[in-house]
């Protein structure tokens, strides 16, 4: 009886619902407290961005961007769909299901071992294995923009 009190898995439930009690407590003291706010770090542009006066009309670029943010919202929606589906399809064995034949082939693409260079870096007393960091990943988000009246950019000017 003691082992299943102090198993692994009961220790996970009883962390879960003592986080689940805390989460209720803290909803009704403090709400803010739960909410927050993912720090975004943006980096610099890249060096072959448009000048100021090669920019397309603000139309175009609206329309560029709402563009962008559907075809995002879709590609996220497919992708969770496809590992959904993935989840399902993995665990059979090949074969012929209904209309379609489920089978493996092997990839064309490779990708380092880090494993064996982390090896070969140790054995030759070479230092932590040289990493770069990968390309800035490009975020477009809707916001509201208040309309500036000749008072408001009066103000800015005085």
């Amino acid at each position: 009886m003691f082992n299943l009190l102090t198993s692994p898995r009961t220790a996970r439930t009883v962390r879960g619902l003592i986080g689940t009690v805390a989460d209720a407590v803290r909803s009704v003291i403090a709400p803010a407290s739960l909410v927050e706010a993912p720090a975004v770090e943006t980096v610099p542009d890249p060096v072959d961005v448009l000048a100021a006066d090669e920019l397309p009309p603000v139309e175009t670029i609206e329309a560029a961007a709402r563009e962008y943010e559907r075809a995002a919202d879709q590609a996220r929606r497919a992708d969770r769909a496809k590992r959904a589906s993935k989840k399902i399809l993995d665990r059979l064995p090949a074969g012929v299901y209904g209309r379609f034949r489920i089978f493996r082939t092997l990839s064309s693409r490779q990708t380092p071992d880090l494993a064996a260079i982390t090896a070969i870096f140790k054995a030759n007393n070479l230092g932590p294995v040289p990493m770069k960091p990968c390309a800035p990943s490009l975020k477009v988000e809707l916001v509201d923009v208040a309309p500036v009246g000749i008072e408001q950019l009066a103000g800015v000017a005085a």
